[in-house]
């Protein structure tokens, strides 16, 4: 106990006061006291730990030895509690941390959202932000299990409990053709032009809202899709289809992989969407995460009023 009440950080300042100005007097009047309670707190702190910091001389003082080892020790702790401080109040403006952030299939490629978090981290450079990718299933796991703080999903999320989850964005779908198909040639296409190829579609459990979307707007166009090979991923699609295996339907982001072998097309109503959402753990806001959510939100609303 008695060391502990030694390491005082107010007494930790004003031994380093002491030590930069070479007085009590000076000290006194840059801590902005008087210098007889300074000499008063550095003899008790003297005393508690057991050496002496200072030798008085007629004018000023100087370090002793041991001291002068401390010094610099001192310095550590104070400026370790000064950046301890300055931590906390930044995490609590949000402004300060660590975020997590997970990513659905193929959302990276989306523009809106690279470029989003690329304004963030330059608007609040102490914030460091790292990414995991996976499905929508994944994420919800990983947001439970708090692998990652922030998710941007495909909805719906089966396993929603306890998670509060934002709309985001509904992104264009296209058509992905093999080079050579009958169409390759043709601006928008209608879905019906697809009936008699196969559809090469990720599992259903990777992005149920996503999967369900594109064969209701088949069901829609007036025929059941003929099923072909699934693609492990949203992004898988593309290379199957540059190797002849079929068609696809893709969010418009997937465009950009530019896979030789393959173009891509609007599709006329009815047309499917791919929609986006941000998901976060109900009652676990914290500054950073709201802060996240807020900006990437208004961002894609903006994307989505211009695009309209």
């Amino acid at each position: 106990m008695e060391w502990q009440r030694a390491v005082d950080l107010r007494r930790l300042r004003y031994f380093v006061a002491i030590a930069e100005c070479g007085s009590f007097t000076r000290a006194a009047a840059v801590l902005g006291m008087e210098q007889p309670p300074l000499s008063q707190q550095i003899r008790q702190f003297e005393k508690d730990l057991g050496v002496a910091l200072f030798q008085r001389l007629t004018r000023g003082v100087v370090l002793t030895d041991i001291g002068a080892a401390l010094l610099e020790q001192a310095r550590t702790i104070l400026a370790l509690s000064d950046e301890f401080v300055a931590t906390a109040s930044g995490m609590a403006r949000g402004e300060r941390g660590h975020l997590r952030v997970g990513l659905a299939g193929a959302v990276s490629l989306l523009p809106i959202i690279p470029s989003t978090i690329r304004r963030f981290r330059e608007a609040w450079p102490e914030v460091v932000v790292s990414f995991e990718e996976s499905n929508t299933p994944a994420l919800s796991a990983a947001l439970h299990e708090r692998r990652v703080d922030v998710a941007i999903v495909r909805p719906p999320v089966t396993d929603d409990r306890d998670l509060a989850i934002y709309p985001l964005l509904d992104e264009p779908t296209v058509a992905a053709l093999p080079s050579g198909h009958e169409h390759a040639g043709s601006g928008a296409i209608r879905l019906s032009m697809l009936e008699a190829e196969p559809l090469i579609i990720f599992p259903r459990e990777l992005g149920p809202g996503f999967h369900d979307a594109i064969l209701s707007a088949c069901q829609h166009a007036g025929f059941t899709p003929k099923m072909g090979q699934q693609a492990p991923q949203i992004a898988a699609t593309v290379p199957l289809v540059a190797a002849g295996l079929g068609v696809s339907v893709v969010p418009q982001s997937l465009s950009q992989i530019h896979a030789g072998g393959v173009t891509f097309h609007p599709i006329e109503e009815p047309a499917p969407k791919a929609s986006l959402a941000i998901a976060v753990l109900r009652g676990r806001h914290a500054p950073l995460v709201a802060r996240f959510v807020t900006v990437l939100r208004e961002a894609c609303r903006e994307w989505e009023a211009e695009a309209g």
